[in-house]
């Protein structure tokens, strides 16, 4: 099983292949570790932290072959405030992604849909899985219309950031999705905390709507949140978010941890033969 490793220093993901993947005319990294049926884990803001490594660790160690690209920040890093904020900054700016309402699913996702292909590709199984964060939250729904995935999480879905109630994927999507997931039988689990600033209670509500029954949410309270955070999440973030990550408690029997464990046995019955 995964060692224990310090969550407040840079992570060197030595137990990671770094792979420059051109998908798209597009170059990213991708650390990749691993054997099994691919899972694509997206880092949330400001990047791959070491909470964010050690859920792909749980994830590689559930039986998967981990897909983690690099879409922002500096890989492995403990942020400090600043150069978390700096990131998410830059993001927000970026081509590739649209923080903000109106502007339709960020371009990104057709990569990610690409990576999804090429990974189910290289490590066979019924699909792929893949988990959205944060900022990523949306993108598992987004990848959706590729049909080698099979299991999206959307972890605390935050874009865009200037509509509580807005989702950021467009009707058209969002109707595609829907009938594909009624047409194979197939479900979208999401997850959230009650007080979440960033993704509140309307945007689960929306999501239900467009997508009926087979958008799976799940609502942790906020006594449910560690009390200790890394620095970017202590100035920037003031409620209960990250529910997998940096506001995930690891201690057997509690609420984070189980979400944890339902994420991973989701993965297991839609991507491993026989359930």
């Amino acid at each position: 099983m995964t060692q224990q490793r310090p969550m407040d220093r840079d992570d060197a993901l030595e137990d990671f292949e770094p792979r420059r993947i051109t998908l798209n005319n597009s170059e990213k990294t991708v650390h990749v570790s691993g054997k099994g049926p691919a899972v694509i884990v997206m880092a949330e803001m400001p990047g791959i932290s070491p909470h964010v490594a050690r859920f792909a660790r749980w994830v590689r160690d559930a039986g998967f072959t981990v897909y983690m690209p690099s879409l922002f920040g500096r890989d492995g890093a403990a942020a400090t405030a600043e150069d978390g904020a700096e990131v998410f900054r830059r993001a927000c700016v970026s081509a590739e992604f649209r923080a903000f309402a109106g502007g339709g699913a960020s371009p990104v996702t057709q990569w990610l849909r690409a990576l999804a292909r090429l990974a189910h590709r290289e490590c066979g199984g019924p699909g792929t899985g893949a988990i959205g964060m944060c900022f990523t939250g949306n993108f598992a729904l987004s990848m959706m219309l590729e049909p080698a995935m099979l299991a999206p999480v959307l972890a605390q879905p935050s874009l865009p950031l200037d509509t509580p109630a807005g989702l950021e994927s467009p009707p058209e999507e969002l109707a595609a999705v829907r009938e594909r997931l009624e047409r194979e039988d197939l479900s979208v689990l999401a997850y959230r905390f009650q007080g979440d600033a960033f993704c509140q209670a309307q945007r689960f509500a929306a999501y239900a709507e467009a997508l009926g029954d087979r958008f799976d949410a799940r609502t942790l309270p906020d006594s449910a949140a560690a009390r200790e955070v890394p620095p970017f999440f202590a100035k920037h973030v003031p409620t209960p978010h990250s529910v997998v990550t940096a506001h995930l408690v690891d201690e057997a029997g509690h609420p984070s941890l189980q979400a944890r464990d339902e994420i991973l046995a989701f993965f297991r019955q839609r991507l491993t033969q026989g359930g």
